[in-house]
């Protein structure tokens, strides 16, 4: 029997306190390598105070962190030469170019000589940042600086990698592109630990916790989250009233009833299933007359139901 890998990141009882105020409150969750794990939450409810404390910048007032095997609290130095990190301003010095902000980090690490131009050289081509290597950081548009700052932040082929906030300020375009090159790092083996306010990137994730005013509320997969916080998913048949029947008989039986509807036919399913997705595939590809169009629960709506639900099981 296969033994459950042991978490790369693992935080329990986590707290910090400010005085009177508790930004993160006996937070506890776990992150399975290689994986990406989304954190997800408003402004201020404590997604930055803890990725902070994640990565050794910030002591918890209580609690417990193991990043890659180091305690992070016992000794914060030791784990930073296992982890990169992005902010949401990138960490780039402005009033140097970018060669020279390469040269910075990757002194940080030790890298130098020939070891530095294979590792860059690699990076350059694969992030498109060749041309840009003597300009300086402020001068880059915000997509290249973007993929300059996680270009740098995994120069030194880090185990895990801490993004917060990484999409803010950039255009649709670069946000999809950035998150290509994120999933390309843990197909690699790199576990990616995200914190984001656009809650769509979600569906990118393996994993996803809601933070609320510095407790976790939600932690499941994207679509266990959904079959818990939403009406499931819309299976709208588009077909002409005269062919419903005829659509229905080679359906056939359905987990819940199909409803009429004044543009064919529709389904509201928790879980969308193969088998039944592969009948319906074959019966539009069959009859052009018949469209089907599958809606997604948004995860802006599930937060929404997370949230709610948090916020009455509070009062009460």
């Amino acid at each position: 029997m296969t033994q459950p890998a042991q978490p790369i990141i693992a935080a329990r009882g986590l707290t910090k306190r400010f005085g009177e105020f508790t930004a993160v409150d006996d937070l506890s969750l776990s992150v399975e390598p290689s994986s990406i794990f989304a954190f997800l939450g408003a402004n201020g409810s404590g997604k930055s105070t803890t990725i902070r404390m994640l990565i050794g910048l910030l002591r918890p007032t209580a609690g417990a962190i193991e990043v890659d095997g180091v305690d992070v609290i016992g000794t914060p130095r030791r784990v930073r030469d296992h982890i990169g990190y992005m902010g949401q301003k990138v960490s780039l010095y402005q009033g140097l170019s970018l060669r020279e902000n390469v040269e910075f980090y990757a002194g940080l690490y030790g890298l130098e000589g020939a070891e530095l131009e294979r590792r860059w050289g690699a990076m350059c081509e694969r992030f498109e940042l060749r041309a840009m290597e003597r300009e300086k950081t402020e001068d880059l548009p915000a997509g290249v600086r973007q993929r300059a700052g996680l270009a740098v932040a995994i120069l030194h082929r880090p185990r895990v990698l801490f993004l917060d906030e990484p999409t803010a300020g950039v255009d649709v375009h670069n946000r999809a592109l950035f998150w290509e090159l994120i999933q390309e790092e843990a197909e690699a083996g790199v576990t990616v630990f995200v914190t984001t306010h656009f809650l769509e990137e979600a569906d990118y994730c393996d994993w996803v916790s809601f933070i609320d005013r510095g407790r976790l509320i939600a932690n499941a997969t994207p679509e266990d989250l959904r079959r818990q916080f939403s009406d499931g998913y819309r299976v709208e048949i588009e077909v002409a009233p005269e062919l419903c029947a005829r659509v229905r008989e080679r359906l056939g039986a359905t987990p819940v009833p199909l409803e009429q509807t004044d543009k064919g036919l529709l389904l509201r399913l928790p879980d969308l299933e193969p088998e039944l997705l592969g009948r319906l595939g074959r019966i539009a590809a069959d009859d052009s007359r018949v469209h089907v169009d599958i809606g997604q629960p948004a995860m802006t709506d599930v937060f929404r139901r997370v949230l709610a639900g948090a916020r009455d099981e509070e009062a009460a």
